[in-house]
């Protein structure tokens, strides 16, 4: 118990985890006791570094090897994700698409870009909309619709 703190940093040099390094002394203890109570020991204490040492190598190896295993099952699995990023194609139409979409847009009446605009970009309800250009909700409505088809057929 004297050397413990000791051994605990000694293992966690090795493992580089303290609570593996506790992990470590415990069963160096263990395996300590079953040797020290069979037969005499010159140096105990150098005993149980030596112990401490052998255990910590064997968990760095199989943590080492544990890593190097599920690597390559980590690569099999990635295999079936499906990459989200847009080819350079898809990135040129949608660019193409846009243009179209703001041209389309520039051509609108006033009111109507307006309300589009509100409706689609800000996120403003027809009430919100209907105040602001000073009309009716029925009639914000109608220029929404009227700047959406504009644009549908533009693209």
């Amino acid at each position: 118990m004297a050397h413990r703190g000791a051994l605990v940093n000694y293992a966690s040099g090795i493992v580089g985890d303290p609570i593996q390094a506790e992990d470590v002394v415990q069963e160096a203890w263990l395996r300590f006791g079953a040797v020290a109570n069979s037969r005499v020991l010159e140096e105990p204490v150098g005993y149980l570094y030596r112990i401490v040492a052998n255990l910590a190598l064997d968990r760095r190896r199989r943590a080492t090897l544990e890593t190097r295993e599920t690597a390559p099952e980590a690569k099999r699995h990635a295999v079936g994700i499906v990459d989200r990023t847009p080819s350079p194609e898809e990135e040129a139409i949608a660019r193409q698409d846009l243009k179209r979409v703001m041209s389309a847009m520039a051509e609108l009446p006033e009111r109507t870009r307006i309300a589009l605009e509100m409706h689609r970009f800000g996120g403003c309800t027809l009430r919100e909309i209907a105040e602001h250009l000073g009309i009716s909700v029925s009639m914000a409505q109608v220029l929404v619709v009227q700047g959406v088809k504009h644009c549908q057929r533009a693209l």
